[in-house]
């Protein structure tokens, strides 16, 4: 559910920004992220986790399953941004050259890092 939620979230940002992205969300940390991507993030990541709801795969409402959607992609987005401040702060591009084009396994990982004790909690206070 996790990993569903947070890459459909992530490709929908990056499609929805790419070509309706305008307005810069956070642009001395992130430039080319924008906030027509951030509710591409939001729309995407909580229609990937209703259906997955709808599909009896995770047993929760429609309704907390939306929730969960949302916050996981905002919390997704977060982890992102801090990712990219380290960077910045550290003057780097790439957080290593392991994934080519790619800004690094931290790249790959710093979503879910944010997002994987928000799915916690949330299972926890919602459930």
């Amino acid at each position: 559910f996790l990993l569903a939620v947070v890459m459909v979230g992530d490709a929908a940002a990056f499609y929805v920004g790419k070509s309706l992205g305008k307005h810069p969300l956070a642009p001395r940390v992130s430039p080319k992220k924008t906030i027509e991507g951030l509710v591409g993030n939001v729309l995407g990541s909580v229609l990937a986790a209703v259906v997955i709801q709808s599909q009896g795969l995770l047993p929760v409402s429609f309704a907390i399953a939306a929730l969960l959607g949302g916050a996981l992609a905002l919390l997704g987005v977060s982890g992102d941004l801090f990712e990219s401040f380290l960077k910045r702060s550290a003057g780097v591009k790439d957080a290593s050259a392991l994934i080519p084009g790619h800004g690094g396994i931290l790249d790959r990982l710093d979503s879910i890092l944010f997002a994987a004790p928000g799915l916690l909690l949330g299972l926890r206070w919602l459930t």
